[in-house]
């Protein structure tokens, strides 16, 4: 059996209801024929038109706000890529016929994206439901007067809930700002670390509330050598960021003195008690010495660094595991484990967002990371940095933050 072929312009054409595509500078694309018809205008009269140049606002209402609130939903999905539902709106619409005479309608709108291959809003999806008969059903002279109070108190309502929301939005935005800020400052570029390249990377969550405390550190150590460490606290927004920053602080400070990445995650792991949100942080701290061509490595519940070697092979190194911080009733010494590189070689820390997928194991997601390594072998740390990104993440972005570090041993 062969598959139908569909003609989807003419199924968005006879889709019941009022459907309406527009550009992301929100002109008309396309509009189905019960949009055109109920909306009272032509589709020549729509068509490569600004919205609101067809639809202007009431001049005669001093208290309308629908045409603010309908430009900021259709800008939020075209910056965002969500869906957003409005309240129930109030939008006169002059009668064409008449130039200056406005008819009351209200309306429940959704506003809705497409996206292209490469996960761009390319089209917003404007649907409305005409509910102005509804708010004016009414049977009698009581049923009028209960009618008319009932349609004033959802009017009301719906109108304090979209300012409600309005002010949430921009508050979760301003946490959002604040915790990057404190993030990028945290965050500082790679030290110079001699004739080895390097590379950073911290690729923020998607959405307002979803900035989380991930961060990166680079630790010049005694007698020629480099600690490398990544690591990620438990939780979102900004009091996420604020205890990465201590645990950021305390483990570069513990890398200085510590004989080695185990002794410097087990003080990290007593620091980590006192701090109010730091328990089952995940980290894995490496010790790189130069002169004999060894890492030394101890993993916190955090996901394996990968050694990329110089013919393509992937090692993980997993031969350190134990559980994250503060996640244990008592103290207990953390493994460490080691390993010989050959000059050449490259090695990768990375946070979770980089890597795991809600819907697959975690080995899927370490295979697709040695897959991507083994192809982009060759590459300069910077350009690797951006090859794993544009490998790994997907277009549309995850809902975890993503710290990477590359450094060509």
């Amino acid at each position: 059996m062969t598959d139908p072929q569909i003609d989807y312009a003419a199924v968005f054409r006879a889709l019941p209801g009022m459907v309406a595509l527009l550009t992301p500078d929100l002109v008309y694309a396309d509009a189905n024929d019960d949009f055109v018809r109920l909306a009272g205008r032509t589709r020549e009269q729509l068509l490569g038109r600004y919205i609101f140049d067809v639809f202007p606002e009431n001049p005669n209402d001093p208290a309308a706000a629908g045409m603010r609130e309908t430009r900021e939903s259709m800008l939020r999905v075209v910056a965002t890529g969500e869906r957003d539902t409005m309240a129930l709106l109030r939008y006169d619409i002059q009668d064409p016929e008449r130039p200056g005479h406005w008819r009351e309608h209200y309306w429940s709108p959704v506003n809705a994206p497409v996206r292209d291959s490469e996960g761009r809003v390319v089209l917003v999806v404007h649907r409305v439901e005409e509910v102005t008969e509804l708010i004016r059903a009414r049977g009698g002279p009581d049923g009028d007067r209960q009618a008319r109070v009932l349609e004033a108190e959802l009017y009301t309502r719906s109108r304090e809930l979209q300012e409600v929301n309005e002010r949430l939005r921009k508050a979760h935005a301003h946490e959002r700002e604040v915790a990057l800020a404190l993030q990028a400052a945290m965050l500082p570029a790679p030290r110079p670390t001699g004739t080895h390249g390097a590379a950073v990377r911290y690729q923020p969550a998607i959405g307002a509330l979803n900035v989380c405390g991930d961060w990166y550190d680079l630790v010049e150590l005694p007698g020629q050598g480099l600690a490398v460490a990544v690591g990620d606290v438990v939780g979102h927004g900004l009091a996420a960021a604020c205890v990465m920053g201590q645990l950021r602080s305390a483990l570069s400070a513990a890398c200085r003195v510590a004989a080695g990445p185990a002794q410097a995650l087990e003080a990290l792991g007593l620091y980590a008690r006192s701090v109010d949100g730091a328990e089952s942080t995940t980290v894995v701290t490496t010790f790189i010495d130069w002169n004999s061509h060894a890492i030394t490595y101890s993993c916190a519940g955090h996901p394996p660094p990968a050694l990329l070697h110089p013919d393509g092979t992937v090692t993980f190194l997993d031969q350190a595991t134990d559980p994250p911080l503060a996640a244990r009733p008592e103290h207990v010494p953390r493994p460490q484990a080691r390993i010989l590189f050959t000059e050449g070689s490259t090695l990768v820390l990375y946070t979770d967002g980089l890597i795991e997928r809600r819907t697959e194991d975690i080995g899927a997601g370490l295979a697709r990371l040695a897959g991507s390594l083994t192809r982009h072998r060759r590459s300069a740390p910077e350009s690797l940095a951006d090859a794993l990104l544009a490998d790994l993440l997907p277009p549309t972005g995850t809902t975890d933050d993503t710290a990477l570090i590359v450094i060509r041993l």
